[in-house]
């Protein structure tokens, strides 16, 4: 018998491709990228999330923009079967985590902060660490880094966080 948690996790991943799958066209020709959809509680309320990007940087009024192309399609879908929920539209922020191809090749050659879930025998006992990125081969899930003055690879699913670092 399936756990309930597990049940709740397959319904919310349905609920993300389902919106991920109509949203994306639509965005896309508005001239922006979906960076990621989201479904979770937020203050007692089931939220969907919609994360955008563009090269020039998204404003409230390209949320707005987004919001109001993707509303009506949204409630045709129904991806949650009559629930209840509010829809945000959103920048990814600053801080985002890498997870397209496009986010690995917009920030090549940047310094990144990398998480692993545990060292691996490429960064010694570093578990997290800055390094450059330099590499991406999205057919094998590889990621290249200049770390400590040697080149390192490492695959994705040993990743658990990347992004740009912040400097200040």
């Amino acid at each position: 018998m399936q756990s309930l948690s597990n049940y709740k996790g397959e319904c919310m991943s349905k609920i993300v491709d389902s919106v991920k799958n109509l949203v994306e066209p639509i965005i896309e020709n508005m001239g922006m990228e979906l960076v990621d959809v989201e479904f979770k509680k937020l203050y007692g309320q089931d939220t969907l999330t919609v994360f955008i990007d563009k090269i020039s940087g998204v404003s409230l009024d390209d949320c707005e923009a987004v919001h109001n192309a993707i509303d009506a399609p949204l409630d045709e879908l129904d991806p949650t079967s009559g629930k209840a929920y509010n829809l945000n539209v959103s920048s990814p922020g600053i801080d985002r985590p890498l997870k397209t191809k496009k986010d690995f090749m917009r920030k090549m050659n940047y310094d990144v902060e990398v998480s692993l879930y545990k060292p691996c025998q490429e960064t010694g006992k570093d578990k997290k660490f800055v390094a450059k990125l330099i590499g991406f081969d999205e057919e094998n899930n590889i990621i290249e880094l200049e770390y400590k003055t040697k080149n390192i690879k490492l695959n994705i699913k040993d990743v658990a966080l990347i992004r740009e670092a912040i400097v200040f």
